[in-house]
C-alpha cells in the first residue's frame, strides 16, 4: 500500500515537462528579439561610442603598404580583364569641370555621415517599431566591414604609383579626405575595401525607399547610391570593385537581422504595441493599442460609470 501512494508521486515527478522550466528561457529569449521602443539617450549614447570604436579599430588596423599596393594592382589587372576598367577616365572627365568636382569632394567629405544620421533620426521618429532592427542592419555592415580592412588591406587608385590617377581633393585644395593632405595621419590609407560610403548610401537609399510615402522621395533615395558610386570612383579614392564589397557587407547585415527578429526590418510594425500593465487582470479592458500602421485598433478604456467604452454583449 505504502509503495502504492509512492509510486504516483515519483512518477509525478518524472513527469514534470522539461518545457516548465524552457517556457521563460524561450520567453525571455523572444522579448530579447521583440522589437522594443527606443530610448534617446541611449541611442545617442550607442551611435557615438560604435562610431568611435569603429573610427579606432579601423585606423588601429597595421598599414600594409606593400600588401595594399599588391592588391591595388590585382583589383585594377582584374577590371582589364573585364574590361570595365572605367576609373581612370572618370576621373579624369569629372577633374576637368573644377565645380563639378569640387562639389564632388564636398559630397564624399560630408553627405556619408549627414545622411545616415538623417535617417537615423528619421527612422527614430517615424518608425520606431523597425529601428531597432534597420540600425543593427547598419551596425552589423559595418562590423563585417572592419574584418575586411583588416583581412584585405587595399589602397585607392590615387594611391597607385604611376596610376595617373588625379587626387582632386590635393589638385583643388578642398577639404574633402581624412586620407589626403595634412589629415592622412589621422586616418588609414589601405582601407579602400570594402567602400562604407556605399554600404551606407545603399542602407540609406533602401530604407527610404521602402518606408517613404511620397514618390519623389523614394525616387531620391534610389538616386542617392548611384550618385555616391559615381563620386567615389570621379575622386579615386575607389574602384568600383570597392563598391561591390559594400554591397555583400550590407547583404550580411539584412541577413543578422532577419535571423535576429524573423523578419526582414522594413517588414516590421511601424508602431510598438504599449505594454500590458503589470498585475492587469485577464480580460481587463486594454488600451493604447495600434496596429502595425500604428493606427489604433477601436479599443476603448471603460470610464469610472462603466457604461464608456462597454461592448455589447
Amino acid at each position: 500500500m505504502g509503495e502504492s501512494t509512492v509510486t504516483p508521486l515519483e512518477g509525478r515527478e518524472q513527469a514534470l515537462p522539461q518545457p516548465v522550466t524552457a517556457a521563460p528561457r524561450q520567453r525571455r529569449f523572444g522579448r530579447l528579439r521583440a522589437p522594443r521602443r527606443p530610448r534617446l539617450w541611449f541611442e545617442i549614447l550607442l551611435i557615438a561610442v560604435s562610431y568611435w570604436t569603429y573610427s579606432l579599430v579601423r585606423n588601429a588596423v597595421p598599414e600594409q603598404r606593400a600588401e595594399a599596393l599588391r592588391n591595388t594592382d590585382w583589383i585594377w589587372r582584374a577590371e582589364h580583364s573585364l574590361g570595365l576598367a572605367v576609373e581612370k577616365s572618370v576621373n579624369h572627365a569629372v577633374n576637368s569641370v573644377t565645380w563639378l568636382i569640387v562639389g564632388m569632394n564636398y559630397y564624399y567629405a560630408t553627405l556619408h555621415f549627414v545622411v545616415t544620421l538623417t535617417v537615423l533620426v528619421w527612422l527614430y521618429r517615424r518608425h520606431p517599431g523597425r529601428y531597432a532592427a534597420t540600425r543593427l542592419v547598419l551596425f552589423a555592415t559595418t562590423a563585417v566591414a572592419l574584418v575586411g580592412y583588416y583581412l584585405y588591406p587595399l589602397a585607392p587608385p590615387r594611391l597607385m604609383p604611376g596610376g595617373g590617377f588625379v587626387d582632386t581633393v590635393m589638385v583643388h585644395r578642398t577639404w574633402g579626405s581624412m586620407a589626403s593632405g595634412d589629415l592622412k595621419h589621422m586616418s588609414n590609407q589601405y582601407a579602400a575595401m570594402p567602400s562604407m560610403h556605399i554600404g551606407w548610401s545603399l542602407w540609406c537609399g533602401l530604407t527610404v525607399f521602402a518606408l517613404a510615402r511620397l514618390p519623389w522621395v523614394r525616387i531620391l533615395g534610389l538616386l542617392y547610391p548611384a550618385a555616391t558610386l559615381v563620386v567615389i570612383v570621379a575622386t579615386a579614392n575607389h574602384f568600383w570593385l570597392d563598391a561591390v564589397g559594400g554591397l555583400l557587407c550590407l547583404a550580411f547585415g539584412f541577413a543578422v537581422a532577419r535571423l535576429w527578429y524573423g523578419a526582414l526590418p522594413y517588414a516590421l510594425p511601424r508602431r510598438i504595441p504599449a505594454k500590458k500593465p503589470q498585475g492587469a487582470r485577464p480580460g481587463a479592458p486594454r488600451e493604447n493599442l495600434t496596429d502595425p500602421r500604428g493606427r489604433g485598433t477601436g479599443v476603448f478604456r471603460a470610464g469610472r460609470g462603466g457604461s464608456r467604452g462597454r461592448r455589447s454583449r
